[in-house]
């Protein structure tokens, strides 16, 4: 019997479902995974700061502001290799709104900046060009050495000097 009982108790360990320690917001692990990334790079920009998180939404304005711009500077292949590169989420804002037909719009530092300045509606200890600074540093941490060179190869050398 006491044989028995140990097949019985190995037979119902072995089915035993292992311990889970993955909490899934989502669902989907991709989308988790995005969310992460996304949420740590708000999270970056509200620290540089020293912001708290209920101002979410001006951390996400700032992202978009920069990226827009960037983006809408840059060739449409240029954006591309870009956007290979940003996690799913920020690939999302990043080419929200983009229309391909009207880029790349050409932008010295002075444009650039009012540009941001005008997709930003916050005041911000430093200015537009601290915002700048910080948004690019937070992203800059999902894009390679080698393609950010590219992007800033293919820019006019004032603007150059805005984007670390």
């Amino acid at each position: 019997m006491g044989n028995a009982a140990q097949r019985q108790l190995s037979k119902a360990e072995r089915h035993k479902r292992p311990r889970c320690t993955y909490v899934s917001f989502t669902g989907y692990k991709t989308f988790d995974t995005t969310l992460e990334k996304t949420n740590g790079v708000l999270k970056h920009i509200e620290e540089s700061y020293g912001w708290p998180k209920d101002l979410r939404n001006q951390s996400y304005s700032g992202l978009r502001a920069v990226l827009h711009t960037l983006r809408d500077r840059l060739t449409v292949e240029e954006t591309a290799h870009l956007s290979a590169q940003l996690p799913m989420l920020i690939r999302g804002i990043y080419f929200e709104g983009w229309d391909p037909t009207k880029v790349p719009v050409k932008m010295h530092r002075d444009d650039f900046l009012q540009r941001v300045r005008q997709e930003f509606p916050y005041e911000v200890p430093g200015g537009t060009e601290r915002m700048v600074d910080v948004v690019i540093e937070a992203v800059r941490r999902h894009i390679t050495e080698g393609e950010w060179q590219n992007v800033r190869a293919s820019l006019p050398k004032d603007l150059v000097a805005v984007l670390p």
